[in-house]
Formats: C-alpha cells, structure tokens, sequence
C-alpha cells in the first residue's frame, strides 16, 4: 500500500489525473499549514516551561541558600560574664575562640560606642578594648585599649603619650597569624587622621605587641608612659 501512494504522488503533475488527486493534495498542504503553527506552538510551550523551570530552580536555590546559612555564633555564657566583669554591662563580645593560634580560648572585647547624629565616624568606635585569655580555666588580660595600650609588661610601643578617649577598632582573623588588631586614636568627635597601630600576638614573647609601620617586626613595650615610643606622626 505504500509503494501504491508513493507511485500516485509521483503522478501528481501529469495530465489527465483524476480531480481527486487536488483534493488529496489539498488535504496535505492543510496538513502542512497546521504542522507549522503547531510545532511553533510547541517550542514557544517547551521555552516557556525551561525558563519556568530554571526561576523556579533559582529560587528553590536562594531558599535553600537562606535556610542553610550559618547562624551567629551564640556567645558562651562564661564568656559574656568574663567579659562584663572586665569592662561592665555595656561590654560587646566581637569574637571568642583560639584567636592567637597558640591552643588557648581568647576573646575580644570592646565597649562600642553606639552611632549617633554626633557620632557618625566610619568603622567601630570604641572607648575601651581588651583580649582575655583562658588559663586553667580562668579569665586574665593580655591586652588592654583604654587611654594607652598596655600588655602585661607595660605601655605599647607607638602607643600616643597623651591620654586618648575614643580609637576606632578594625580586626581580622589570620589562618596562619591569629588575631591582628589596628587602633587608631581619635580626637574627641573627628578623625585625627593618624596612621593605625598594629598589634598582634608574638609566638616569641608570648603575649601581644604593637608593630612597626611596616607592620612586620614587633616593638617592646616600656613600663611607664614617658619611655614609652614616641607620638604618631
């Protein structure tokens, strides 16, 4: 039966064809005529689900992404109240856990000062800093911000020899150095412009230091103020 259409169709332009050879024809070329819309139907229906189905798949990912994000880390119940009894009620924990990279639990400390219309400096201002240390299972300073820095030994090298009442605070997290702090004094409600004072922890001495401009070789320290290392410039 196929051969037999196949061998009519071929016959479709000679003379002398019966008129229902123009009827088939016309049943094929309406064929062809919905075949067109049809499959450009189709492929408008596929387009639409594809992209339906990939913003369905983004947002399906932002959801996923939003419900797996790590919470904030809930701050130990010993350390908030170390961390009151060193600088008051109004203290803020910034960061807790093996900061100086020598096995010991630390945490960081400072009283924020909140922003205000007259306090609209850039970064976190503070008016008092410090890094405790846990030994045999109790809170001790190792490093202290108020008016100087100060360490165990004394006065931080760098460290302004007149009383400074606000710092702005920056610190970062190193794999391999630990806890690296910048302080840079403030004069009362303005910037004073002065370069930061960089401190971290020194696995030499075993206790924070300040360190040079270049930030690379820790300076001592000097137990009264007056011997301590010169003004910012």
């Amino acid at each position: 039966m196929e051969k037999t259409s196949q061998g009519d169709c071929s016959c479709a332009n000679e003379a002398g064809i019966s008129p229902s050879f123009p009827k088939v024809g016309l049943g094929v070329g309406a064929a062809r005529r919905w075949r067109i819309p049809l499959i450009f139907s189709l492929s408008f229906l596929s387009l639409a689900i594809l992209l339906g189905g990939c913003g369905g798949t983004d947002a399906s990912k932002s959801a996923s992404q939003a419900a797996t994000k790590p919470a904030e880390p809930v701050v130990p119940e010993e350390i908030q109240s170390a961390s009151q009894s060193l600088l008051g009620s109004e203290s803020q924990v910034l960061l807790f856990g093996d900061l100086a990279k020598n096995g010991k639990q630390e945490f960081l400390a400072a009283n924020v000062v909140p922003k205000t219309p007259t306090n609209n400096l850039p970064g976190t201002i503070v008016t008092r800093v410090v890094v405790a240390e846990n030994t045999d299972g109790q809170w001790s300073e190792v490093l202290r911000c108020d008016e100087h820095l100060k360490n165990q030994k004394g006065f931080l090298g760098l460290t302004p020899l007149t009383p400074v009442t606000g710092w702005r605070l920056q610190y970062e997290q190193n794999d391999e150095k630990g806890l690296q702090l910048y302080f840079t004094p403030l004069k009362g409600t303005t910037d004073s412009h002065n370069l930061p004072i960089g401190v971290r922890w020194n696995p030499q001495t075993k206790r924070y230091q300040s360190l040079d401009r270049a930030y690379e070789h820790f300076l001592l320290e000097s137990p009264s103020i007056q011997d301590a290392r010169s003004v910012l410039r």
